[in-house]
């Protein structure tokens, strides 16, 4: 592996689960009052809870796209965002964080991994590759983690 290479994936890793410009994730998502998961402040268009949900679901799409071919993606928009604005239980909060994680930690591994090519297109895709398909995660995730902690200032819920 070229110093190139080896540059590029620590910066592309850095940049999935490093916090550098932004909170990350684990701060974002960290205590968050189950009586404010499910509230949309004025002029939100999503509570907290679909937010998180909205990042593990595409999050989960994207990294299946990149490891099964066979893959299909759920229906956009209707099955990227859950339904309720409030989370069904006490536990679906944390338990959609730990599924976010350990996708997250699964793109890592993709790209920590030498033997992945982070510049040759899937076979079953139209051009995508591993590169800019954790691009793409690290954009999403950073965007809507944005909203996601402009919601807790609004609702009260961020230190």
């Amino acid at each position: 592996m070229s110093n190139h290479d080896t540059a590029l994936r620590e910066h592309v890793l850095a940049l999935l689960g490093e916090e550098q410009a932004h909170a990350g994730f684990e701060k974002a998502a960290a205590d968050m009052p189950f009586a404010l998961q499910g509230k949309s402040p004025q002029g939100s268009a999503h509570s907290p809870w679909q937010i998180l949900e909205h990042l593990r679901i595409a999050q989960w799409d994207i990294l299946e796209f990149t490891r099964d071919p066979k893959h299909v993606s759920p229906k956009w928009p209707d099955d990227y965002w859950p339904k309720s604005p409030a989370p069904p239980d006490e536990h679906a909060w944390k338990k959609s964080a730990d599924a976010f994680r350990a996708d997250l930690d699964a793109i890592k591994a993709l790209v920590r991994d030498s033997k992945n090519d982070l510049f040759a297109p899937f076979p079953h895709a139209s051009g995508q590759t591993l590169l800019r398909e954790a691009l793409l995660v690290a954009d999403h995730n950073a965007y809507h983690l944005g909203e996601l902690v402009l919601l807790r200032r609004m609702l009260g819920a961020w230190k």
